[in-house]
């Protein structure tokens, strides 16, 4: 929902339009790929936590609705599928691959030793949008690093939000995130710099790819959808912490994806 529609994004600007079916069925390949190996993987890893954690006991592992095993096994599935995917696209795609499946498995970990997890999570994600880019042109330009910070910043920012709800939880059992470390108050601030890079981000890809009038209406709504998503959670009230972070960052995507094709369409 949130890193799929940058990779189309890199996509469609690193060929000035239609890529190609064989590029969109296999990066797409890879992406399902990757996304099942992280979450699988996520899953057994936080198995624990996840049962001792009220907000997420009602998962398929603490519920013994799924077997570790099987999750195990899911999660090697889509790594599978991700290298044959990337083995199809380019020998940069391959190459790099593993490196991707790293950071996928990894990032489930960093929150027991880092507060900056948040940032290897976005930096995670927004691999998506480099994998896009490096899959058409078989290299790394600019704008696939600047899409990168954006989507990175992006959802460490909603990432700081969504922590608030686990405060207590991460202080209880020594897990490390910024709301945890710091408080409420200070997380919530830092997630609004890191939403006010995005913007940045985004209109600095448009200015370096060109992008026509449609791109920036697209871009003045997502700045509006940002600051409604802040107005949505403070520190003393997270009551529609699911609207600010699955509605309104699912709308974001989605219009930054169609807004990049109006742009192209000068």
């Amino acid at each position: 929902m949130f890193a799929l529609p940058f990779a189309y994004i890199a996509m469609v600007l690193a060929a000035g339009g239609w890529p190609g079916w064989w590029t969109v069925v296999w990066v797409t390949a890879a992406m399902v790929g990757g996304r099942t190996c992280a979450m699988a993987a996520n899953r057994v890893v936080d198995r624990v936590l996840d049962a001792e954690n009220p907000r997420t006991a009602g998962r398929h592992l603490p519920r013994g609705l799924l077997r570790t095993s099987e999750l195990r096994a899911a999660a090697a599935a889509g790594a599978a599928l991700m290298l044959i995917a990337a083995s199809l696209l380019n020998p940069l795609c391959l190459m790099l691959a593993p490196l991707a499946l790293v950071f996928l498995i990894g990032y489930s970990y960093t929150k027991r030793f880092t507060w900056t997890s948040h940032w290897i999570l976005g930096f995670t994600d927004g691999i998506a949008a480099a994998g896009g880019w490096v899959a058409v042109r078989g290299r790394f330009d600019p704008p696939a690093f600047v899409l990168w910070f954006a989507l990175t910043v992006w959802i460490a920012g909603f990432d700081l939000i969504y922590a608030c709800q686990d405060v207590d939880f991460d202080r209880a059992r020594g897990l490390h995130s910024v709301p945890a470390r710091f408080g409420m108050p200070a997380a919530l601030a830092v997630a609004r710099v890191n939403h006010a890079l995005t913007a940045a981000a985004l209109a600095l890809l448009g200015i370096m790819m060109g992008l026509g009038p449609l791109y920036w209406v697209g871009w003045l709504a997502v700045v509006g959808l940002l600051v409604y998503e802040h107005s949505l959670v403070t520190p003393t009230d997270l009551s529609r912490l699911d609207v600010a972070f699955f509605n309104v960052n699912g709308y974001i995507a989605v219009i930054v994806f169609v807004a990049t094709l109006g742009g192209l369409w000068k």
